[in-house]
């Protein structure tokens, strides 16, 4: 019997829902984005973002539903984001999450939001099984994760400072290419020189962490003493350093695993030199890279649908009492 599982996903500025069929089968897939009304500020506005999603949230799950050309009565669980991520945001999600959960009498299943960044490449490759090793990077989070079955992850490197897109961020805005910095900075590269200006890159021995507060200092001093600067060759020359940051890490941690499938996840994962780097030394080492299609790199609610199809055949359900929670490890879920 087929299994349609409704994902609702707001933490952060995407009011997203999702149908998927079975786990892996996209029936609607529907995001409200922020960006336009965040970009005027250069970030994230949390109290903008949550009146918005307590606009957009009731719209947007009755387009997931035609969309998917079924009912709310046809939907057999829900599956929602309720953590990490801006607690306002979260608890509009949650709290519809539940409601529905209520009216409809099906199980309600909680997603950690890396574990739905993760659940995207199961979305975009059917063949994908657990065990590999994980890059997720976004705005909020720069994480190794070793993926040892659904639901069950070992955490082997994370950022000690920035995490790798809020460097994007802010290094497109102090250069003059606003927000969102990550599709902006990936464009101007392509006109640039990558090995024009040499970035440092921090590595951490016998560890699989991350540091990018580093890069980002070297590139806004770089910026403020010089007079004349080539945009697209800085930005070039920083996402050189840092994706050869991430792709180092990664590699080190597919062959200390020695699972020899790599997964890339999260809105960075969009990212052009990124996707090349990891294929380029993956396929060095004979590695198998997975990598989700752009819209399933940013926030949405097919990634929680299909984490939530997960977490139901391990009986990770929730009550009522469910709330939100701004922090959580991935590794206690």
């Amino acid at each position: 019997m087929d299994i349609l599982t409704l994902g609702i996903e707001s933490s952060c500025d995407e009011t997203s829902v999702s149908v998927v069929k079975n786990g892996r089968i996209i029936l609607s897939n529907v995001i409200s984005s922020q960006i336009e009304s965040h970009k005027e500020f250069g970030g994230v506005v949390p109290e903008l973002a949550s009146r918005m999603h307590v606009q957009n949230v009731i719209q947007v799950i009755d387009n997931a539903l035609i969309t998917a050309g079924c009912k709310l009565e046809d939907i057999d669980q829900i599956g929602v984001t309720f953590g990490p991520g801006l607690i306002g945001a979260l608890l509009v999600g949650v709290s519809a999450a539940k409601s529905l959960a209520y009216k409809l009498k099906v199980p309600l299943c909680p997603v950690h939001h890396l574990e739905g960044h993760i659940s995207a490449n199961f979305l975009q490759d059917p063949e994908l099984e657990p065990p590999f090793v994980c890059l997720v990077a976004s705005g909020g989070h720069s994480h190794i994760v070793e993926c040892i079955d659904y639901g069950k992850f070992k955490i082997l490197g994370q950022t000690r400072d920035d995490a790798a897109g809020e460097a994007f961020d802010k290094i497109s805005r102090a250069i003059g290419l606003g927000y969102p910095g990550g599709p902006a900075i990936d464009k101007a590269a392509k006109n640039g020189d990558p090995d024009k200006i040499v970035f440092p890159q921090v590595h951490f021995d016998g560890s699989l962490d991350f540091s990018f507060s580093g890069v980002k200092t070297a590139v806004l001093n770089y910026i403020n003493n010089t007079k004349e600067i080539c945009v697209p060759d800085v930005c070039a020359s920083f996402q050189k350093a840092l994706v050869s940051i991430l792709t180092e890490n990664l590699m080190k941690a597919n062959r200390a695993t020695g699972h020899n499938k790599i997964v890339l996840a999260g809105g960075v994962a969009a990212n052009s030199a990124l996707r090349t780097s990891v294929s380029v030394m993956a396929e060095k080492e004979g590695a198998k890279v997975y990598m989700p299609a752009p819209v399933l790199c940013t926030d949405n609610g097919a990634m929680i649908a299909c984490a939530a199809y997960y977490a139901l055949k391990q009986g990770r359900v929730a009550d009522l009492e469910l709330n939100a929670m701004a922090n959580i490890s991935l590794e206690t879920i």
